[in-house]
């Protein structure tokens, strides 16, 4: 990979970073530095192809936890570095900037809730039709499958067309995950970004990602 060192310390310059396809990540929790990472390969996950195991299917049909958005941003983020982790590449700087483009509206956090107790959940950058997957946390089984899986119905619903998950590996592959080229990654960037789609375009009540999901899955089952 190409990393390049860090010189953007503003959440403007870091939208900017994400548009020409590069990201930061820091080298453990209590280094105060990052860097930028220009990966040879790309991982993306397909919307609307996003495969579903029977189980997580079983699952989700149940509804087991409340699902929100934007609800507990701050929670999400730091649970994502600290949950089940000995160590990771979100630092507290990165944490904060996140939190700036969060209150920009263009950072989103899905998050899972049982006995109104956050157990899960997933955050991302949005530009354009391209949602940046950053990171995901568990507290119980299935809290992040579930958070990921009400995201992609959302990113369908609104019209995305890039899920990125920077680097692949074995949990991702479930979810069909997939490596592209870094010159095919930055061609379809370079078109996404410029959709006029918008994630807060539909409801965010537990209602509505219920539906949405719902809506989502029969849609799939009918091109099948």
């Amino acid at each position: 990979m190409n990393i390049q060192k860090n010189k953007i310390i503003t959440a403007d310059q870091l939208i900017r970073a994400y548009m020409i396809g590069v990201f930061p990540m820091s080298d453990s929790r209590s280094n105060k530095n990052f860097f930028f990472v220009d990966p040879k390969f790309r991982a993306v996950i397909p919307i609307f192809n996003f495969h579903v195991s029977r189980s997580l299917l079983r699952f989700v049909k149940k509804k087991p936890f409340k699902i929100s958005m934007n609800k507990a941003f701050p929670d999400v983020i730091k649970s994502c570095a600290t949950i089940n982790r000995t160590e990771t590449w979100i630092n507290k700087e990165i944490e904060t900037l996140f939190i700036s483009l969060h209150q920009m509206k263009f950072a989103h956090s899905i998050e899972c809730w049982q006995n109104n107790k956050l157990i899960g959940g997933i955050y991302g950058l949005a530009i354009g039709g391209v949602f940046f997957a950053e990171s995901m946390f568990s507290c119980v089984p299935n809290g992040s499958k579930v958070a990921l899986l009400n995201l992609v119905a959302r990113l369908w619903k609104t019209g995305f067309k890039i899920l990125d998950v920077q680097f692949l590996n074995e949990h991702l592959l479930q979810f069909g995950a997939h490596e592209i080229s870094k010159s095919e990654f930055q061609t379809k960037l370079k078109k996404a970004i410029q959709l006029d789609v918008d994630i807060l375009s539909f409801g965010k009540t537990d209602n509505d990602f219920s539906d949405c999901l719902l809506t989502f899955l029969q849609a799939r089952i009918e091109m099948s």
